[in-house]
């Protein structure tokens, strides 16, 4: 793969946008990787559902990531930052996820690692937020090592699978960035 497709390189993973190009990828790496994701997430394995999903990530309070291997160019997981809004409030959400394939190779905390620095810088923004189920160890390890802090807990706060899940609220601000190493850097 092109370095120029790359908004931002590790010395593992690039991070680069989504494209209608990826659909047939991505929905084979999330087909194969549901027994990761449940119950904690449901990325796109349909054409259609991808379709939806991609129009979403296209919207002017959106922006999406795909962490690509550099070796291969595969897709390893993605991010999206959602409900970005700008101004005083200088603030997005991330929902991310791994493909199995990638799971538990520390890919995702490279990727997380590009994805911070381009958020704060390019994006403009001045804090991340994340909101993860109690029980989602990975997701929280992830966090803690990217150097997020805990906030707080929002019973019922997000309906997934089926409920109202609780979830914990972790954030980071651009000053917290400023004051850590990346995550690849780091281990």
């Amino acid at each position: 793969m092109a370095d120029d497709r790359y908004l931002a390189r590790g010395p593992r993973v690039g991070i680069r946008p989504f494209s209608a190009a990826d659909r047939e990828e991505f929905t084979a790496l999330a087909r194969a990787s549901v027994p990761l994701h449940r119950p904690w997430l449901f990325p796109p394995t349909t054409d259609a559902a991808y379709d939806t999903y991609f129009a979403g990530v296209c919207e002017p309070s959106r922006e999406g990531f795909l962490f690509c291997e550099h070796d291969t160019g595969r897709i390893a997981g993605y991010l999206t930052i959602n409900n970005i809004v700008h101004g005083a409030f200088g603030c997005g959400a991330i929902g991310y996820g791994a493909f199995a394939h990638a799971a538990g190779r520390g890919l995702m905390s490279e990727g997380l690692g590009l994805v911070i620095p381009y958020a704060f810088g390019e994006l403009g923004l001045h804090r991340l937020e994340v909101n993860i189920q109690p029980d989602n160890h990975r997701s929280i390890a992830l966090v803690e090592r990217t150097g997020f802090r805990l906030e707080g807990y929002s019973p019922d706060f997000l309906f997934v699978d089926g409920a109202w899940r609780d979830h914990q609220r972790w954030a980071m601000t651009a000053e917290m960035c400023r004051d850590t190493t990346a995550p690849h850097e780091a281990q």
